[in-house]
């Protein structure tokens, strides 16, 4: 430990282990590159029955594209056919007559349909407007080819010609997207042949989330935010031990997290990585929690012992901090002054999750304690692991609802209950009862996001359903798919489908990191089984 701290420094809020940090870009991986073509000219047409209420209809063949003249005021969508992360490249020719005057272009992307079809002047969120894909492309010089420098996350690109002059129009005669990502689909293990076509199709829209979110670093999600945070880290990694391979990635990940914390050692939540790395100031419980976690699977997938020998004092640490957050009860404290997040939901309370997932990583500090010999340390955590568990079942188990309350409004919640059983506070028999119950609870908090759909699908494994979990996925995320979905989303209700916590779906992401775990549980729990 004294080695450790000797070789960190503080740098304003922020503690940095320069060796770690520089030891994290020796795990930098190279990006691929595949050079993809618009397949059709299409169209979006409003329709009730449609997702978010637009669907997209064929025109033609993207390849009669050289021929079409567009005038100003004209406009044309073009459909890549998948999903795309990278940089496009637009090869444009004045026709009539001479540019005397710059061409101006608006471009506008969409993972989804809505993105192209709606206007965004009427985007009212609570996040940046700059995280709309749109831009204003002034070309001065006719013919001419243009790289944008931007890289977007899109499906369909949407190209409005705004101003030219009175004396030429415009011809696309080439535009292209070079696709960039870590991930290779040939390193992906092929599927058993006992998966039939529906999960097979699941896994293939899952590896297309995880490799478009894989760069530099497992980004959450390549259209907003593009940042490393630690809750889709650890869902991803996850994906990647079964799918990809790209272990030193998550190797790189874990140091950068370890390397750049924040005042009084507490892993951030997420971290930036240009201009260089570093963490921001947001703390999460329970993501600062899944450091541990995280380094525990890696331990598992890849049995690197330096990395787990090394990185230990900080997930340590991650108890110690997170302990002094108990009240005298023993109990996550509940007020204004922390933030966990579970799950996207208004009235979600967080202190009963937030205990669940404090037991859940000291358990798997407990483990990583006893790998490595600590015994005295293990022994310390499994104490603090029966006190959390005592206090758990007094103040937080109401035996007359039969389920775990949270808060001064004793809430009930879909993922206080979930991550109760995750965290192995009541036993397999118990935990199935506990679910049933809920089941038939109307009023419990429900779920919001694919990653509390995660937990509760693993929280279904746990008491050993596997049908019903496969069920739930098939209708979870297959409801995605008939939905349209080529990439994994955010965010899925299926009872209201405009859903974002962030004021408008505009702005959810439609390729997003947590999502993409159908892959796990099919490779790792079905493909030994007929499913």
């Amino acid at each position: 430990m004294s080695e450790k701290i000797i070789s960190e420094t503080k740098m304003g809020e922020h503690i940095i282990n320069e060796s770690w940090m520089d030891q994290s870009q020796q795990w930098i991986p190279k990006l691929h590159e595949q050079t993809v073509y618009p397949e059709q000219i299409v169209r979006s047409m409003s329709d009730s029955h449609a997702f978010q209420g637009w669907r997209m209809e064929t025109i033609g063949p993207a390849s009669v594209l050289p021929k079409q003249t567009l005038c100003k005021g004209d406009e044309i969508t073009l459909d890549f056919s998948q999903h795309l992360v990278g940089y496009v490249t637009l090869s444009l020719l004045n026709v009539r007559s001479n540019a005397d005057a710059p061409l101006r272009l608006k471009l506008t992307f969409g993972e989804m349909p809505c993105e192209v079809s709606e206007d965004f002047s009427t985007y009212e969120g609570w996040l940046s407007r700059s995280w709309l894909q749109d831009e204003v492309l002034n070309v001065d010089v006719l013919p001419g080819t243009v790289t944008l420098n931007r890289r977007y996350a899109f499906r369909y690109l949407k190209i409005e010609v705004l101003d030219t002059s009175i004396r030429y129009d415009i011809q696309i005669k080439d535009i292209y997207c070079r696709a960039v990502t870590s991930a290779s689909m040939d390193a992906v293990p092929p599927l058993p042949e006992n998966i039939d076509e529906e999960l097979a199709q699941l896994d293939l829209v899952s590896i297309r989330t995880l490799r478009d979110c894989m760069q530099t670093v497992f980004e959450d999600g390549p259209k907003r935010d593009r940042r490393l945070w630690i809750g889709d880290l650890r869902l991803q990694a996850l994906v990647n031990y079964e799918t990809f391979g790209c272990n030193d990635l998550v190797k790189r990940c874990l140091y950068l997290f370890a390397g750049s914390r924040l005042e009084g050692g507490q892993v951030g939540a997420c971290l930036y990585e240009k201009p260089e790395p570093y963490v921001d100031d947001i703390y999460l419980y329970d993501y600062a929690l899944f450091f541990i976690t995280t380094l525990w699977d890696y331990y598992e997938a890849t049995k690197d012992r330096e990395t787990l020998e090394v990185l230990w004092p900080v997930a340590r640490e991650q108890i110690d901090i997170a302990l002094k957050r108990l009240d005298a009860r023993g109990v996550v404290q509940d007020d204004e002054t922390w933030y966990c997040f579970l799950d996207w939901h208004e009235q979600l309370n967080k202190q009963a999750g937030a205990q669940a997932i404090l037991i859940y990583g000291m358990k798997r500090g407990q483990w990583i304690a006893r790998e490595l010999g600590l015994s005295a340390q293990e022994e310390q955590i499994q104490m603090q692991v029966q006190q959390a568990e005592r206090a758990t079942l007094h103040y937080l188990w109401d035996e007359e609802q039969g389920f775990f309350i949270s808060g001064e409004e004793r809430q009930v919640s879909w993922a206080s209950q979930v991550w109760m059983i995750l965290a192995e506070v009541v036993d397999k028999d118990a935990a199935w009862a506990l679910l049933q119950r809920l089941m038939n609870h109307k009023e419990a908090i429900p779920m919001n996001t694919p990653y509390m759909m995660h937990h509760y699908v693993e929280s279904l494994l746990q008491c050993g359903k596997k049908e019903e979990a496969l069920a739930q996925i098939r209708a979870y995320w297959g409801g995605m798919v008939k939905d349209g979905a080529d990439t994994f989303w955010e965010l899925y209700n299926p009872d209201d489908k405009t859903y974002s916590p962030y004021g408008s779906n505009l702005i959810n992401s439609y390729c997003h990191a947590w999502s993409c775990t159908p892959s796990y549980f099919i490779r790792r729990i079905f493909a030994s089984t007929a499913c």
